[in-house]
């Protein structure tokens, strides 16, 4: 699914460079569930950045399913972070304007998908997360646990084969923590691809394999 080869990132300034990401050499099999830890600063959501195609990095390759992500245009790389990458971010990222129904089908209009399969799409995913009771409320009127249920509807909502997850659950309690796990753990056996950042041993149990950074490198 993934494949980075010699991946090196380096910000620079007048007069400071910093390495954010040093020679990363790494393969993640398609529908693992890797989660990647290390102190804060050392490179894990940089990493998860140039996975969504949000950056570039300095040196090295970047191949999603064999295609060299350097090779693709700006038009190609956003072709594929809609059809097959799913974004889930710890602030939640939800439209405060728009209500829960609206924040999950917003994907699909980018897709111009039509409306009545939005509506049968939408209806069934949000009940199946336990928000059919919420479709109209807005953001502000849910809890915590419920926007990021919120968030990982919007993100699973395209059926992404790739989930990147950037601490999911750093903005919970240990009990809708717990929740999102469950929910990430079921897309896992489902076939899905995830890349999760966490501080968090217990959740990073999850997965089948943890990756720790240090200072940009691979440690373990």
């Amino acid at each position: 699914m993934i494949e980075l080869k010699n991946l090196s990132k380096i910000y620079r300034t007048d007069t400071v460079e910093t390495t954010a990401l040093n020679n990363l050499t790494l393969s993640i099999p398609k529908g693992s569930f890797v989660a990647i830890k290390g102190p804060s600063g050392c490179g894990k959501t940089t990493l998860l950045n140039i996975l969504g195609l949000m950056d570039r990095p300095s040196t090295g390759e970047v191949l999603l399913e064999g295609i060299a992500a350097g090779n693709m245009n700006e038009k190609e790389r956003n072709r594929m972070r809609r059809s097959k990458i799913g974004f889930l971010f710890q602030k939640f990222n939800l439209i405060a304007s728009l209500t829960v129904f609206e924040n999950v089908e917003l994907p699909l209009l980018y897709h111009k998908v039509d409306s009545a399969t939005r509506k049968s799409k939408v209806t069934a995913l949000l009940k199946q997360l336990g928000l059919e009771g919420r479709m109209n409320h807005y953001p502000h009127q849910l809890s915590g646990g419920q926007q990021q249920r919120v968030g990982l509807a919007r993100c699973v909502i395209n059926d992404p084969e790739l989930i990147l997850a950037d601490e999911p659950t750093g903005n919970l309690d240990s009990k809708h923590g717990e929740e999102v796990m469950e929910l990430l753990s079921e897309l896992h056996r489902d076939g899905r691809t995830i890349v999760m950042v966490t501080h968090n041993d217990s959740y990073a149990s999850y997965a089948s394999e943890i990756i720790k950074l240090s200072d940009g490198a691979i440690v373990t």
